[in-house]
């Protein structure tokens, strides 16, 4: 072979070795998370709702919601991202990409996340991801094909609900549910995100949101309401089947065993479907379910990173620590994956 043969194999070679050396994932380097200011409790929908603060906390578990009143979803996007920047001491023009997971963005065009990139006064594509109470896990396994990919130095992606703006206020079995908040993180790349699984049943039986009524004079059929509806026991008969299946598939992706977790982070739905999944993973321990709903309520796609961000700034997670984030929503779908913080 000649000289200058071997100088192309080595060089193919240093090249494959660079890829194979490449972090193949990411890994979380700071949180940061916002809430409307006004606190409504289950107290303050008796005045217009038949219900009661006992009704409610039995069935759910939940004891307060924040909901908007001036703020927009945006709004608390921006400010979860800030404070997600902060702690992780990165700037703006350091971020390569911008994902944000909602249902409930004031505008169906421009996407949430460019509105994010506005106001924070970065430089890097962006967009957004619908996929109901599912979206952070959508997000955390999107932003590691990107990592994967390659070229990306560090990622903000953003949880962000405004759920106030789509229930319907005068049903009593979805309206004392849900609640508005955004949660975010910064990544940068590492070997921290080890497994994931999805599941989806395709479908608007159970749980639906129309969008806005049409104004075409040529749509004939019946146009539902723009809000949230849900059949609660069906709901709650899929999540309890699938958040364990899903903790244990990434589990057994990453040959690791329930015992082997620190934390579980469950999408805060219903403190009773949190309850049921805890006693079918009898691996894991009941505190060691991480749980904030009676302080939030159900906002979807913005209920684990507010999670993540309270138990992050208590310094419950310690580095190395093995976390579960598993979420079911809308779809109907339910998501996991597995982190080492």
């Amino acid at each position: 072979m000649t000289e200058t043969n071997l100088t192309v194999e080595n060089t193919k070679k240093e090249a494959k070795e660079c890829v194979n050396a490449r972090p193949k994932s990411f890994k979380i380097i700071g949180t940061g998370s916002c809430v409307p200011s006004r606190a409504v409790t289950n107290d303050d929908l008796t005045v217009f709702l038949d219900t009661s603060d006992e009704w409610i906390r039995s069935r759910s578990g939940i004891e307060q919601r924040h909901i908007c009143t001036t703020e927009t979803t945006s709004d608390l996007a921006i400010q979860a991202a800030r404070n997600a920047l902060e702690n992780a001491h990165t700037s703006p023009d350091e971020i390569d990409m911008i994902l944000c997971a909602t249902i409930s963005g004031e505008y169906i065009c421009p996407s949430m996340a460019c509105l994010v990139q506005r106001d924070l006064g970065a430089q890097c594509p962006c967009f957004d991801l619908s996929a109901a109470c599912t979206g952070w896990i959508y997000l955390m396994d999107t932003a590691a094909a990107f990592f994967a990919r390659g070229g990306i130095r560090k990622m903000l992606i953003i949880g962000a609900e405004a759920m106030s703006r789509i229930v319907n206020w005068h049903d009593r079995s979805t309206a004392v549910l849900f609640g508005d908040g955004a949660g975010a993180a910064v990544l940068e790349p590492g070997e921290n995100y080890l497994a994931s699984s999805f599941v989806t049943a395709g479908g608007d039986e159970v749980i639906a949101i129309p969008t806005k009524n049409v104004i075409s004079p040529w749509f004939e059929k019946k146009e539902k309401l723009p809000l949230v509806f849900m059949d609660g026991q069906e709901t709650y008969k899929f999540a309890v089947s699938n958040l364990p299946k899903r903790v244990d598939e990434v589990l057994s992706k990453a040959g690791l065993r329930e015992e082997d977790l620190d934390w579980v982070v469950p999408h805060q739905a219903n403190k009773r479907i949190i309850d049921s999944a805890s006693r079918r993973l009898k691996g894991v321990p009941e505190d060691h379910f991480c749980v904030n709903l009676q302080k939030y309520g159900n906002t979807s796609a913005a209920s684990i990173p507010l999670v993540l961000d309270e138990w992050n700034r208590a310094g419950k997670f310690r580095k190395g620590d093995l976390i579960v984030m598993v979420a079911f929503g809308g779809g109907l779908s339910s998501a996991a994956c597995l982190v080492r913080w």
